[in-house]
């Protein structure tokens, strides 16, 4: 078997010599250069598996290497060798199309996890485009935006440059962020998503780093944080905005040093995951607005993807409809429903504020509803509540319950569904098949809304 083989671009013999003896030890073939010029040379020549450059040569800067490998032979990964604490360096490395970095002094374990995950990129290289199926249902679509998207997952998926995917609540980025890590180097490592929002102020550090036992109260065993479950993957910080201003600054040191400091530990330990986060906000605005740290938002923010609201790819509705309707359905083992004229004109003409999840709770609805094996208009109950009920406000204001459902179109409507179903209940003490002719819903709606909400007896 032919051995792998590494191009070392730097100018100082004592890193090359390092650099050449780590490799071999890992079964590598390692060849060297010393000048921008030799090393473009080489590579030609060559054509190796991954180039290691530095960022400081005589005849120019290690970043025109890297344009230069990504203009002409853009299936080679590149790392950057930069200075120690030289976070800008690094990021604008990563913007240039980068695989990753390493700063100096360079540490051999992290240079191993390094090349290795340039390695497994550059064996499957030729990977095809992802297609989208059951598994990543809001991807579904062939409109311009999201099959430029679908694109640069893929070419995203080659870095390990932290990636910022912004967009409206409900459009998939999550999806989005699988897809990256799935299409990677680190598909075969863990994937740990983590909404920001959603863990207790007092927690975080916890969460994110570890604790050992004893360290506080209530800390009866050792506790791996979201880092170390990442080890090797990726971890993605899904609405990263609401995350404190404290709890920022310690991310952001984590994040520099590849390494964290379990609460209760006296050493950090190094961490190897690749960085990927969301949120629907607009950080640039966040930051303005003193609630973002501006050295975190350039730190996360390298390179910025935008995933398209429903409202932008219209078109792809009743594609995304159909794919929607055999995923619910096959979760529910049941026989998937046709969806007629009317409701698909009906969906067609819908806004969708909460994007594609609001289209899937409409339809969760709908095969609820239905009482045979069409999905009609009135199924999708568009117009459940009557217009008399919008109180309205001051001129040019939205009315009040319109206003307390913005960022949480979901979790508002449930609520209003969850009283009525409750007050209901209680109407008829209880009996399910009194409370669904009272609603002038199916016994099979009733139950079915029933276990959606968690509502028990």
């Amino acid at each position: 078997m032919v051995a792998q083989t590494v191009l070392v671009v730097d100018d100082e013999p004592d890193i090359r010599e390092l650099l050449a003896i780590t490799l071999s030890r890992m079964g590598l073939e390692s060849f060297s250069a010393a000048t921008l010029g030799e090393a473009r040379q080489r590579i030609a020549e060559l054509q190796p598996d991954l180039c290691l450059t530095d960022m400081r040569l005589p005849d120019g800067n290690g970043i025109h290497l890297v344009e230069y490998i990504q203009q002409e032979f853009p299936d080679i990964p590149v790392a950057m060798i930069t200075a120690h604490g030289s976070v800008e360096t690094a990021i604008a490395a990563l913007k240039a199309g980068a695989f990753d970095f390493i700063s100096k002094p360079i540490e051999l374990e992290r240079l191993r996890n390094l090349v290795s995950s340039a390695l497994r990129l550059k064996d499957g290289a030729t990977a095809a485009e992802p297609e989208a199926d059951e598994s990543d249902l809001r991807l579904v679509g062939s409109a311009p935006q999201i099959v430029a998207l679908r694109k640069k997952v893929v070419k995203l998926a080659r870095s390990q440059a932290p990636v910022h995917i912004q967009g409206e609540s409900g459009v998939g980025k999550e999806v989005v962020a699988r897809l990256i890590h799935a299409n990677g180097p680190r598909a075969a490592r863990p994937f740990v998503a983590v909404n920001c929002g959603a863990i207790p102020q007092d927690l975080m550090e916890s969460e994110f780093f570890g604790h050992l036992k004893g360290s506080f109260t209530g800390a009866n065993r050792d506790k791996l944080g979201l880092f170390q479950a990442a080890e090797g993957g990726t971890l993605f910080l899904d609405e990263v905005a609401d995350l404190p201003l404290a709890m920022q600054v310690k991310l952001l040191r984590a994040i520099q040093e590849k390494a964290v400091r379990p609460v209760g530990a006296s050493s950090e330990q190094a961490t190897d995951v690749r960085l990927l986060s969301a949120t629907h906000k607009n950080l640039a605005t966040e930051v303005a607005a003193g609630h973002f740290r501006n050295d975190l938002y350039y730190r996360i923010n390298v390179i910025d993807l935008h995933v398209p609201s429903l409202r932008e790819r219209s078109s792809d509705i009743p594609e995304l409809a159909h794919a929607l309707l055999q995923r619910i359905c096959s979760e529910l083992d049941i026989s998937v429903p046709t969806i007629d004229p009317s409701a698909m004109t009906a969906l067609q003409r819908c806004s969708f504020p909460g994007n594609v999840r609001e289209l899937e709770n409409i339809l969760e609805r709908a095969i609820a509803l239905a009482d045979g094996d069409t999905i009609s208009a009135d199924d999708l109950q568009f117009n459940a509540q009557p217009a008399a009920q919008q109180s309205p406000g001051p001129p040019g204001e939205a009315p009040l319950e319109v206003a307390a459902a913005y960022g949480n179109l979901e979790g508002y409507l449930e609520d209003i569904e969850r009283r009525i179903l409750q007050t209901a209940l209680e109407q008829c003490r209880w009996n399910k098949t009194a409370t669904a002719r009272l609603l002038g819903i199916s016994f099979r709606s009733l139950h079915y809304r029933l276990q959606k909400l968690h509502i028990e007896d």
